[in-house]
């Protein structure tokens, strides 16, 4: 149950410097990469980007080639209501649940309002936090889905 729901985040740390972020773009749209969420978070002359998108080995590969570091880490997708309160809602429903949410961030689709979020919970698999989120009563979005 957790591979339809686990996904690959891709993270790219570049330096903080002008024009860094057109070129990551770049690499992108020469390999034909949609991006479906990102953030971006920046620490002392340096950025981590960090993006799902729909093609991400592919993706892999083209920012290997251009000797940018690079990591995967599987990540959640949560469905959120587009209301004041929907990032409460999921938020408190983690806390609940006892999961510890080290980043996230938003992607909207034309339909779905989403928080991607990390659990680093390191004493529970990566099962029991999905069977938790479930429990919880929040709607995971699949992973199928968010490669579209």
């Amino acid at each position: 149950m957790t591979s339809e729901y686990s996904i690959k985040q891709l993270s790219i740390f570049a330096p903080n410097t002008p024009g860094t972020l057109a070129e990551i773009a770049k690499i992108f749209l020469d390999s034909e990469v949609n991006i479906s969420a990102f953030c971006i978070a920046e620490a002392n002359n340096f950025g981590v980007v960090r993006a799902v998108v729909d093609k991400p080995d592919l993706a892999f590969q083209a920012f290997e080639k251009k000797n940018y570091l690079l990591k995967f880490t599987d990540v959640f997708a949560v469905k959120m209501s587009d209301v004041p309160g929907g990032l409460y809602e999921v938020a408190s429903k983690f806390g609940a649940a006892g999961l510890n949410i080290e980043y996230a961030y938003a992607s909207r689709s034309a339909t779905t309002p989403t928080l991607v979020v990390y659990v680093s919970n390191t004493d529970i698999s990566p099962e029991t936090a999905v069977e938790k989120i479930l429990a919880s009563g929040l709607v995971l979005v699949r992973a199928a889905e968010m490669r579209i």
